[in-house]
């Protein structure tokens, strides 16, 4: 769906997250502003316990004042050409939050396009990562039983459009 994702009623959020967990650009700013500062605080002491986030990994809190009841947050990769194990990444941090998900037994989880913004992700190549990922997720026994992806851009639509009818 295309929208906004601080606005999504659901069981959790994804946050395209930085690695230090104190909010950014784009929907990590949007998450972290909306949501208020419980999040902040909750993520800062997340940081003090383990340190700082590293890519393909996942943590979450309550969702503040989101309608959301909570924020998952994972760090995708910085684009730098494929060559890094980008993808495999990109995966994981979809995988570890549907991970997080079920172990909180949540039932709804709505992501953006994770690392397709200043991270440089292409579109092209996230959305395919991003749609098999869940719906390999969904075919295992899991508490999650919807998957969205709420995007904010037409190009992002359409990439995850052309994910969804090749799948």
């Amino acid at each position: 769906m295309r929208g906004d994702i601080t606005a999504q009623d659901v069981d959790a959020i994804v946050n395209a997250a930085n690695s230090g967990l104190r909010g950014g650009s784009g929907v990590d700013g949007a998450i972290h502003k909306g949501g208020g500062p419980q999040i902040l605080e909750e993520c800062i002491v997340i940081l003090n316990t383990q340190g700082k986030l590293p890519p393909g990994q996942a943590v979450i809190t309550s969702g503040g004042n989101l309608k959301a009841r909570h924020v998952i947050h994972t760090v995708g990769p910085i684009w730098r050409g494929g060559a890094s194990n980008e993808e495999e990444t990109l995966a994981s941090a979809y995988r570890e939050s549907l991970n997080l998900a079920n172990q909180y037994d949540l039932k709804t989880v709505s992501f953006p396009s994770i690392s397709t913004g200043a991270y440089g992700f292409p579109l092209d190549k996230a959305a395919p990562i991003a749609i098999k990922t869940a719906a390999e997720f969904l075919r295992g026994e899991s508490s999650v039983q919807e998957i969205t992806f709420c995007l904010f851009g037409v190009d992002a639509m359409d990439e995850f459009q052309k994910a969804m009818d090749a799948l």
